[in-house]
């Protein structure tokens, strides 16, 4: 099982700082970013950080109503790979409820551990 880390916060500096902090080297692990990275120091695009780090950049929009399909086929892209950890990390947290939801659903209640949320 991948254990997963939904992560939330004001700006994509923060979220992926924050991200950044629990990265260990020695765990695979996956990214899924939502929206364009703020261009502050820290992005996490550079996998100089972790080397055996997967990162993915989606459109910003809602991702359990209009990016639905577009999470899924990200989601299942990176899960081919079986990361040990994964982070998603959300624009906006209106709808984390939801996203949680999906996760603990069919076929992912078998692939994801879900955690605590983190919120920058």
């Amino acid at each position: 099982m991948t254990l997963t880390t939904l992560v939330t916060g004001s700006t994509a500096a923060k979220r992926e700082a924050a991200i950044a902090a629990l990265l260990k080297p020695q765990l695979s692990t996956a990214l899924i970013l939502e929206g364009l990275p703020d261009g502050g120091a820290g992005s996490l695009d550079d996998s100089a950080h972790v080397p055996t780090l997967l990162v993915s950049r989606i459109a910003p929009g809602c991702l359990c109503c209009t990016g639905n399909l577009t999470m899924r086929v990200t989601l299942n892209r990176m899960l081919r790979k079986r990361p040990e950890r994964l982070f998603i990390a959300l624009a906006n947290s209106e709808h984390l409820d939801q996203i949680r939801l999906f996760l603990s659903q069919a076929p992912y209640d078998s692939l994801l551990q879900l955690t605590a949320d983190l919120q920058t």
